[in-house]
Formats: C-alpha cells, structure tokens, sequence
C-alpha cells in the first residue's frame, strides 16, 4: 500500500540550488585561502634572506589599499586572482621585516611558532563555531564598523605615544576584532546569498588571519618583555 504524508517536510530545490552554491563558495575561498597563506609564506621568508628593512609606513599603506582596491575592482574576473596574490604577496613580504626583528631575540623563534600555532587554532575554531552552529553572526557588522574606528584611532595614539600598555590594548582589540571578522565573514557565506564572490571572501579573511598572527605576535612579545 502506497503511503504519502504531505506532513512531511521535503528540500525545496531554492534551498538546495543555495546550499549547492554555499558550498561552493566556501570550496573555492578556503583552496585559495590556503594558496595564499602559503604565497604568503614564501615572500615573508625571501624578505627575511633578503634583510628587507621595515618598510615606510605610508609606502605600506599605499601598497596595501592600492593593492586592495584593485582586488575589489577584478574581483569578477580572472584578473581577480593575480591582484590577490599580488596583494597578499606584497603583505607576506612587508611582514618579513617583523619577522627578522624577532628572530635576533634570544627566544624569538619560540615566539613566532607560538603566534603561528595560536594563529591556526583560533581560526580553526571559529570557522568550526560558524560552520558547525549555523549560527547568523550578522550583529557582528556594527561591532567591526566601530571597532575599526576605534582601533586607527588607538593607532595613531600609538605612533604619538610610545606606550607599552597601549600597545598591548590595540594588539588586544585587533585579536578581538580579527576574530569577529573571521566569525562575520564565515556566517556572511553561509547565510547570505551577499557573500557569493570567494576571491572576496578570501581577501577578508586572510586580512583577519594577518591581523591575528601579528597582534598575538606583539601580545607574545610584551609579555616576555622583548
């Protein structure tokens, strides 16, 4: 005997074309999430074999939301692909010169392995809290419009003020920012239809990633007071 329940809830084919799609997005951003790293990587280490010195902090920003810019403006195109690892080049090598500042410490080595690894952990586990809970972090955006805000002008009275404690309090709200950041994003692709470009998505996450790293990275080594 044939059976039909109406009662029984059946996969809508906009909801499966969305979650098809979600997917896809979230393939696409971590493969090249995890090429980029790894660009990155490469360029950080031929700054720091090279003896790149610190870089000018304007010629930085110019670089960086020059280069920014043009990801948002190719993003639709394969061109997209080359300014994002044009960009994400550029920050490995501009973090090269960090990196050889920390190596000459006695426990420098230590600290950026610590970094790294805490790095890759809170990444890991908040894109698991995001992707496992389903859970909509869109309040986020108002958060991260005025931690932003906050943070430049921590920033600035940073350079104005050379203060051990200010410092750790701007590395401290740019852990927390990075981690809303990667927490916002995350839920952006999986529940909004919004977050479709993964180039993007990945260039969002990867600033948060980069922000992470040298915060903690700062955080470690004022609290071994180095």
């Amino acid at each position: 005997m044939a059976y039909n329940d109406s009662r029984i809830a059946r996969p809508q084919s906009g909801d499966v074309a969305n979650s098809v799609s979600t997917n896809k997005v979230l393939r696409n951003t971590y493969a090249l999430l995890a090429m980029t790293l790894l660009f990155s990587a490469v360029t950080a280490g031929a700054a720091v074999a090279l003896g790149i010195q610190q870089m000018n902090i304007f010629v930085f920003f110019i670089g960086a939301y020059g280069l920014m810019f043009l990801v948002h403006k190719t993003a639709n195109s394969a061109a997209g692909l080359l300014a994002t690892f044009a960009f994400t080049g550029f920050m490995g090598f501009t973090l090269g010169p960090i990196l050889s500042a920390y190596l000459t410490l006695p426990n420098g080595g230590a600290l950026i392995m610590n970094a790294l690894a805490m790095t890759g952990l809170t990444f890991v586990g908040l894109s698991a809290v995001a992707l496992t809970t389903k859970k909509d972090f869109s309040f986020l955006g108002n958060f991260l419009m005025a931690g932003a805000i906050v943070l430049i002008l921590a920033m600035i009275a940073g350079f104005i003020f050379n203060i051990p404690a200010l410092s750790l309090m701007v590395s401290a709200g740019f852990v927390l920012f990075a981690s809303a950041a990667i927490l916002y994003q995350t839920s952006e692709i999986i529940h909004r239809a919004g977050e479709t470009n993964y180039i993007l998505a990945t260039v969002t996450l990867y600033v948060s990633i980069y922000n992470l790293f040298v915060s903690l990275l700062s955080i470690l080594g004022i609290m071994s007071n180095d």
